[in-house]
């Protein structure tokens, strides 16, 4: 007699968040076949993306939200992990909770944050608040989560705690000596939006270069994001591999664009730098050397605020000057750095979850009578109605992509009819005025 294996479905809309989900699922269902679900839009993640995240699912498609709520391989599943944006997570969370209404199975649900939690944290928790299983990348986060759930009569247990399920590697052990075969290496870790803009980003290239300039002996990595054209989960408007062409002058040679997975990158680091990357919790979990750039300021716009008494907080001058960071280690272990099989409580959430019999009603805390405003439009966004069913015109592909893609149309359009109204009350109207008096 053969059995079904389990199966573990990550729903990601992007490269980033393809990279948690799948991540998650490799912790809390190692034994389960992995499918992959990936919404179309403008971050669906490329080939080359998801090699460099270097986890292969058994299955993969590409799908828009308003296809999975009578997806029957999606209401089958055993696990069901949302590496979504909140907005996303909400409009599926409760479609499918609506068509799922009544069925004897369905699939334990899970979702989290694919990084550091430093803004909209309310907003952001009660967009997935209703999800079985909520996970906090920290002892830090989970005390927030529980305390939000608490203040709006959710269930606190659902939060459980982790750590970020890519944290991993080698400790870091720096060589002997190092050498021009095996140099001391410098490696930036770069964010698509942080900082912004083009000016900005053109100084933290500028600065990069002197500081490979002033230390000839260093490799100094920028560790890449995407490919110029490809999409993350923020848009990157001005790509290191177009700017580097346009500093005042020519990149030093022991300063290097580089791609790749980043724990492979960190294999041979000795110093990771960032504004506010994620990547600076990897390095701090293998014991890699770690500053926070502080030259753009240190504030909530930028994210590095989140690094306040990490110990991590440094400057170029200070790097130039051979400042090397110590960080605070009760700060570190906060923030679930440096945890030993941190996935066991979720592990075992998922088993009390299945001993306990059928599944409750999958229910989000915005529901159109408490959010009578804000849950049809972002459904409408989606293209689902308030039942969760799809409109007879989707209205969305999955993300709100369409919508990105329909507003210069609707302006253009608004911005004709505007135009045709004018001539129609100059020019027209005075006419059709004036042969009505012959």
């Amino acid at each position: 007699m053969t059995t079904t294996p389990k199966r573990v479905v990550v729903l990601a809309d992007s490269d980033t968040r393809w990279k948690w989900g799948a991540s998650v699922a490799r912790q809390i269902a190692p034994e389960h076949r992995l499918d992959a679900y990936f919404l179309r839009s403008r971050s669906t993640p490329t080939e080359r993306q998801l090699a460099e995240v270097g986890i292969q699912p058994d299955t993969q498609r590409e799908v828009i939200a308003a296809e999975l709520v009578d997806d029957e391989e999606l209401a089958a599943a055993d696990i069901l992990v949302f590496a979504t944006a909140g907005g996303t997570t909400l409009a599926l969370a409760h479609s499918l909770g609506q068509n799922w209404d009544g069925r004897p199975h369905r699939p334990i649900t899970v979702t989290g944050y694919v990084g550091v939690v430093y803004e909209k944290l309310i907003d952001g928790l009660l967009t997935r608040a209703g999800i079985d299983i909520v996970i906090a990348n920290s002892a830090f986060d989970a005390d927030r989560f529980r305390t939000a759930f608490r203040g709006v009569n959710i269930d606190p247990d659902t939060v459980v705690e982790a750590a970020l399920p890519f944290l991993g590697g080698d400790p870091y052990d720096p060589p002997a000596a190092y050498s021009s075969d095996r140099p001391f290496t410098l490696c930036f870790a770069v964010q698509p939006s942080v900082p912004k803009g083009r000016n900005a980003r053109i100084r933290l290239l500028e600065r990069a270069a002197a500081h490979a300039r002033r230390h000839p002996e260093r490799l100094v990595l920028f560790k890449l994001r995407s490919l110029p054209g490809e999409h993350t989960t923020h848009v990157e408007a001005h790509p290191y591999q177009v700017l580097i062409e346009e500093l005042e002058e020519t990149a030093p040679p022991n300063l290097q664009l580089v791609y790749g997975n980043m724990g492979e990158v960190l294999d041979h680091t000795d110093l990771l730098v960032t504004v506010s990357s994620t990547a600076a919790l990897e390095s701090l979990h293998r014991g890699i050397p770690t500053a926070i750039l502080t030259d753009f300021g240190v504030r909530e716009a930028h994210g590095n605020h989140y690094f306040v008494n990490s110990g991590c907080l440094a400057s170029w001058d200070d790097l130039d000057n051979g400042v090397v960071p110590v960080p605070d280690a009760q700060w570190v272990a906060a923030q679930g750095v440096g945890k030993s099989n941190p996935y066991a409580a979720a592990r075992a959430r998922i088993a009390v979850l299945r001993e306990n019999g059928p599944l409750p009603v999958l229910r989000t805390f915005h529901t159109p009578q408490r959010s009578s405003f804000y849950l049809p439009e972002l459904l409408a966004r989606h293209g689902l109605d308030e039942k969760g069913r799809p409109l007879p015109v989707p209205l969305g592909d999955g993300s709100g992509f369409a919508g990105v893609i329909s507003r210069p149309l609707r302006k253009a359009v608004r911005s004709s009819a505007k135009g045709l109204y004018r001539v129609g009350h100059q020019r027209v109207a005075p006419m059709i005025r004036r042969w009505g008096q012959i």
